[in-house]
């Protein structure tokens, strides 16, 4: 390359659009499948990439876990690997809907007919609400066609907001999890999964959110510390030998209780176990039993157990076998029937107090009824704990019973759940710590996975019900349908052997109306990205993938998910590595997210600061590692910003020193600054096989700066003279330097690196050998003794407060002999950039410039 190809003052902006256009020109990051089938397996980085929600906006956590996957990916590319890195897009799901709702003003409601004509009352703006009550409500195809208009929009920005931070990906290769390839893939392993058994449907206790009207999985729930009260509430001995007191934070589900528990260790209780009470205000006789979950310091040692309050008394429910006696509905409210052992007509009237009313409000009825009877006593004595929500949701969850499709995931299976910790243990973690969460939310599953949702965008549960004579479903006989005629809807599409008008009719069928949880789709992201079942040649070149890179609060769900499936379907572990990120928080050391308030978008920092100077922030920090983030004084943003400009410069500098032909490297000081270069070498690309991206940026930074400051400082009088002996020394170790620096800065600071590298090679850096150590024979001691005595003669000119250029009539320098002796080898560059006229040596324990003589200044 000519100098024509510098410009005279190199600068950050326009790099990312540039590059990014010659990078897709060019095809520099696209999977080459010919060469891979070439190489094979082995030569084959596969990375099961997150595909971001397409919901909104992206977030500054998801700039840093990304970066760090690039840095890796590319690294790869450079050690020679065909890489297949591709992006999906998490299309369907609860917090799409959400979005679509507001950003629409709609609600889906299914009972309505399609309007193929139908403008929604507006398109964001300031007027959206997320009040059902102000949303339009619209038939279920035209809020699916609403999904898919805006998170297609979503998808483009996403997209952008990638290039321009400059991830490596092959844009060719994408999918989308609500696609007709998606739901085909994820309809077959479904199938395949009834099939051998693994999946299953019961009528059984669900967590339940009444605003989004769906079933929950244990995955998906979160803690949240709210308000609430003990209220002491008198069960009658049904002897009529006294009371037994109970405090409730339930007391509305009074009419739900099906027995007293309490400890069996419990000596205050233990003549009770075997007898009855009978509940306040519905007179209802229920049994006092035993059972070790039983809190002895709870409340007053003694529990109601209602059908459901919490999770517990789902397990009391299970395992004592206790009756059902479910009051709420699926709308968050006290149903209108009363259980069938309310039979007192002073018990009906109670209920019917309560019928029809929110928790809340039956809540308040219900003591003021207890407080009416005398069966409540005292005052109620609040105190705050943790209650469990839907991780997106906005009230506390329910428990309601509801038939579901379940997956068996080892909750109730001890050899399938030895054998995900085995498959657990059989892959490398990055840190390794992350593999103890994996392990004990897995040794710690309370129920298998729950699958199906009453949600409208998703992927249809394919399969379809017999009718009996009365037109019931028999939940016995479950139609499915043909592989080949994936991908189905069952609410549109028919079963094989019947005919559209039997939809419906008794002795015909009646379609599953309940679509995928988001993750029985996004569980099988290798295999969307991969081709299973629909490009055998490419599953077996890419899987198992090298590496799951995902962040820790999702190892309980996406990571945990995928791996399942993997055990069931092909009985490995769906990769050999699992990269975990660790968080973002705020300068006040609180998680970035939605619900705080405090996320901080990217395109603002991208625009003002440079992606380079964003990909050091995040490649600064170690995999697993939380990091903050004050987007009012971005330290280490700003960093990495004048790192990137100083690569430039430094690039310009060291190609203004021609490379005469035949050129070798002969002088000490330059054999030193390469060997020190080798360990770098070394170093960085252990760090980077280990996938510590920090160390091996770390390493190389520090090297850089004493390259910039000290290496450059010394050789530069003699790279110029093109009549010294060693300028040709010179010039070829500071352009081999820059070729090496520049592609250990690639995966980091890559917009940087590839516009200095375009300078003086055809190709990209990208594209590049990683480097490999030269084996120069120089002793890496020479430079930092060269360099210390540099500093000392500095600090020496600036404590006698004279200018850095101020000529040195002589210098003593003092130090251990082999110190002075490496001294003497690079005499002449130190001469120059001291401007010293003469140097003397004098031996010390330890080096320091012991006297200096100042050239006499001109008047």
């Amino acid at each position: 390359m000519s100098d024509a190809h510098i410009p005279d003052k190199p600068a950050l902006e326009g790099l990312e659009s540039k590059w990014d256009a010659a990078w897709t020109a060019q095809g520099t990051y696209l999977f080459d499948r010919h060469r891979a089938a070439e190489v094979g397996r082995a030569g084959i980085f596969s990375v099961d990439t997150p595909p971001p929600t397409a919901s909104g906006s992206l977030h500054i956590g998801h700039v840093f876990s990304y970066t760090h996957t690039d840095v890796k990916v590319r690294f790869e590319r450079m050690r020679g690997k065909t890489v297949f890195y591709p992006m999906g897009w998490d299309d369907n799901g609860l917090p799409t809907e959400r979005r679509v709702q507001n950003y629409y003003g709609v609600r889906c409601d299914p009972s309505l007919p399609y309007d193929p004509g139908f403008t929604p009352p507006y398109e964001g703006g300031d007027n959206k609400s997320s009040r059902a009550a102000d949303q339009v409500p619209v038939s279920r195809r035209n809020f699916i066609e609403l999904c898919e208009k805006l998170t297609v929009e979503d998808e483009k920005h996403f997209e952008a907001l990638w290039r321009s931070l400059g991830l490596s990906v092959d844009w060719t290769q994408t999918y989308r999890t609500i696609s007709d390839d998606t739901i085909r893939t994820s309809q077959l392993a479904f199938l395949r999964n009834v099939e051998r058994g693994e999946a299953y449907q019961a009528m059984a206790p669900t967590l339940w959110d009444i605003d989004f009207r769906s079933a929950i999985a244990q995955a998906e729930l979160e803690d949240r510390d709210q308000p609430a009260a003990y209220h002491r509430v008198a069960f009658h001995k049904t002897d009529g030998s006294g009371d037994v007191h109970i405090e409730t934070t339930r007391p509305e589900l009074l009419p739900a209780c099906v027995a007293l528990v309490a400890n069996p260790d419990d000596e205050r209780y233990q003549p009770l176990f075997g007898t009855t009470v009978r509940t306040p205000l519905f007179d209802v006789e229920v049994p006092i039993l035993a059972h070790p979950l039983a809190q002895q310091d709870k409340g007053s040692g003694i529990a109601m157990i209602c059908t459901f309050g919490d999770v517990t008394d789902i397990v009391w429910w299970r395992e004592l076998d206790l009756p059902n006696r479910t009051i709420l509905g699926q709308d968050g409210r006290v149903v209108p029937e009363a259980p069938d052992v309310i039979v007192t007509d002073a018990a009906k009237a109670a209920y019917a107090e309560l019928a029809g009313k929110t928790v809340f409000s039956a809540k308040k009825r219900i003591v003021e009824l207890l407080s009416e009877s005398g069966e409540l006593e005292g005052e109620p004595r609040p105190f705050t704990h943790p209650v469990k929500f839907y991780e997106k949701g906005d009230r506390p969850l329910e428990i309601v019973s509801t038939r579901q499709w379940y997956v068996r995931n080892g909750a109730r299976d001890e050899s399938l759940r030895e054998r995900l910790i085995a498959l657990g243990k059989s892959m490398s973690w990055h840190p390794d710590f992350m593999r103890v969460r994996f392990e004990n939310w897995t040794n710690g599953l309370t129920g298998d996975w729950l699958v199906s949702r009453q949600r409208f965008f998703g992927v249809p549960i394919p399969v379809w019900y017999a009718l009996d004579e009365n037109g019931e479903r028999d939940y016995a006989r479950v139609l499915v349908p043909a592989p080949e005629q994936l991908p189905v809807d069952p609410t549109s599409d028919v079963p094989p052997g019947y005919t559209a008008e039997q939809r419906g009719v008794p002795g015909g069928f009646d379609g599953e109306r309940d679509i995928f949880d988001t993750w029985a789709t996004s569980s099988l992201t290798p295999q969307l990205a991969g081709g299973w079942e629909r490009d055998p040649e490419l599953w077996d070149l890419v899987s198992p993938f090298d590496v799951r890179p995902q962040g820790q609060d999702i190892i309980r769900t996406w990571l945990f998910s995928t791996l399942l499936r993997s055990a069931l379907e092909d009985g490995r572990a769906p990769w050999t590595d699992a990269a975990i990120s660790g968080f973002i928080v705020d300068p006040d050391r609180k998680k970035m997210s939605k619900s705080k308030g405090n996320v901080v978008t990217p395109a603002d920092i991208l625009a003002q600061h440079g992606s380079d100077a964003v990909r050091y922030w995040a490649a600064s920090s170690r995999l697993g590692t939380d990091a903050a983030f004050d987007p009012q004084n971005p330290t280490q943003i700003k960093i990495g910003r004048r790192l990137a400009i100083k690569i430039l410069n430094a690039a310009k500098f060291v190609l203004s020193f021609p490379v005469p032909e035949g050129a070798e490297v002969t002088h000490a000081l330059d054999a030193s600054m390469l060997a020190n270069l080798d360990d770098v070498v070394a170093e960085a690309t252990r760090a980077l096989d280990a996938y510590d991206h920090a160390r091996a940026l770390e390493v190389t930074e520090s090297f850089f700066w004493t390259f910039c400051d000290d290496y450059l400082e010394l050789v530069k009088e003699r790279a110029y003279d093109r009549t010294d002996v060693g300028q040709a020394s010179a010039a070829l170790s500071l352009r081999t330097a820059l070729s090496t620096l520049l592609r250990l800065f690639a995966p980091v600071i890559s917009f940087a690196a590839e516009e200095a590298w375009s300078w003086f090679n055809e190709g990209s850096v990208h594209a590049a050998a990683w480097p490999e150590p030269l084996g120069s024979g120089g002793d890496p001691a020479v430079l930092d003794v060269v360099g210390e005595a540099l500093i000392g003669v500095r600090r020496a000119k600036t404590e006698a407060k004279a200018s850095q250029k101020t000529p040195v009539d002589s210098v003593t320098i003092a130090g251990p002999a082999t110190a002075l002796e490496m001294l003497r080898l690079a005499e002449g560059d130190l001469k120059a950039v001291g401007r010293i006229a003469g140097i003397s040596y004098a031996e010390a324990d330890e080096l320091s410039v012991s006297e200096i003589v100042l050239a006499p200044q001109e008047a």
